[in-house]
């Protein structure tokens, strides 16, 4: 669904957990998240980290669909962005 969005020339950022998935089937921006169960949360984590944790995440999305990009592109909340 991404890039039939991104052939239309609204940017997306993929949330995955699976991320050589999205590298192989194209995505163009890719924010990694956590585990399988929990892709967008962390109930290990108190309710104030996980919070910050979350808040990351969405930051980091917002950069990847508002940064240009040529292929696909990993936008890593917890270090650099990357060229996949």
């Amino acid at each position: 669904m991404s890039k039939e969005l991104e052939r239309a020339g609204i940017p997306t950022a993929v949330l995955c957990n699976l991320v050589s998935i999205a590298q192989r089937v194209g995505a163009s921006r890719i924010v990694p998240t956590r585990g399988i169960p929990y892709p967008t949360g962390d109930p290990s984590l108190d309710t104030e980290a996980e919070r910050e944790w979350r808040r990351a995440l969405l930051e980091k999305a917002l950069e990847a669909v508002s940064t240009s990009v040529s292929g696909p592109t990993i936008f890593d909340p917890a270090g650099e962005t990357q060229a996949a």
